[in-house]
């Protein structure tokens, strides 16, 4: 697929190259691989998780917000959530939590559309179709196709924002305590593992302090900046990020200012795979309380397996 109008340090790497190592089809291999899960039978198999998790220039699906008209749509990043409380500052908490619960929001809205897309997969009788199973998926323009591929597509979008979430905020963060806090060291919510309050089974407060850099369009350098001839800056994307790093084959030092300091990059990481493999848990727990217990895993299967239509029984 062609790669249109990336900036390398938008959300974790999709391409290798540029500073980017794949970031996100790792994570979502990690996540949802039936190797990696030992032959879990709610894993991906291996030519669908391709359409999912992409492989060399394949984006794949969790790759789409990174090209096209999602890529400076902050809520498709979880992007400009910033706010410090320091004299003048020009986003105010309520707005940073805005644009937090925006993200939030448009998670809770492609988990729906997967849930909906979903229901082409099937017949009036219930059985699998045919003709709405093929792979491998075109994704071009978010414009909508055969169902299965439908669903893999709303379940990218998804799992991009979620995994970008834990590299963009601070929630894993601890920041570098031999430096003031500001806007180039703003402060870290030192959590681990995935965030209850992007749990889109329920609603749970917004956590106190929760925060994500600003994000207009590159270079980064040129925006976000506020005051006399633009001399201050908010808390920027560049500064709060942990978008790049080493993964495989082991999981190694982040490459960011802020994921290489203090295992930062390795937090984000885990709570990021533990985050995707619960959204495909919520999808699947979706799916059977609108659709019932045995359509419900019908379709998952379908989603997830390579042939459906040998493998998945009603």
């Amino acid at each position: 697929m062609a790669l249109l109008g990336v900036q390398p340090a938008s959300a974790f790497g999709t391409i290798r190259g540029l500073g980017q190592n794949a970031e996100h089809e790792r994570i979502t291999r990690h996540a949802l691989g039936c190797g990696l899960l030992g032959g879990d039978t709610d894993c991906f198999q291996d030519k669908t998780l391709v359409e999912l998790a992409g492989e060399d220039n394949n984006f794949g699906a969790i790759g789409i917000p990174d090209r096209g008209d999602l890529i400076t749509q902050n809520k498709a990043h979880c992007d400009s959530g910033d706010y410090l409380g320091i004299p003048d500052y020009p986003h105010t908490r309520a707005e940073a939590q805005a644009a937090l619960e925006n993200c939030r929001a448009w998670m809770q809205k492609n988990l729906q559309d997967a849930v909906a897309d979903a229901g082409a997969l099937v017949d009036a009788r219930g059985a699998l179709r045919a003709d709405q199973l093929k792979i491998p998926c075109l994704f071009v323009g978010q414009i909508k196709g055969r169902a299965k591929c439908n669903v893999i597509e709303d379940l990218g979008i998804l799992m991009h924002a979620s995994e970008d979430f834990y590299s963009h905020s601070n929630w894993v963060d601890v920041a570098d305590a031999t430096q003031p806090v500001g806007p180039e060291n703003p402060p870290g919510l030192a959590r681990t593992g995935r965030a209850p309050w992007l749990d889109l089974r329920r609603e749970s407060p917004f956590p106190a302090g929760l925060i994500t850099g600003c994000f207009e369009k590159p270079p980064e350098k040129s925006h976000c900046n506020y005051g006399p001839g633009g001399g201050l800056h908010r808390v920027k994307h560049a500064v709060v990020n942990k978008d790049t790093g080493a993964i495989d084959p082991i999981l190694g030092d982040g490459t960011t200012l802020r994921g290489s300091h203090d295992d930062n990059f390795a937090h984000a990481i885990a709570a990021a795979i533990d985050d995707t493999r619960d959204k495909w848990l919520t999808f699947r727990q979706a799916l059977v309380a609108a659709y019932g217990a045995k359509s419900g895993a019908l379709m998952a299967c379908a989603v997830s397996h390579d042939d459906p239509l040998a493998d998945c029984r009603p």
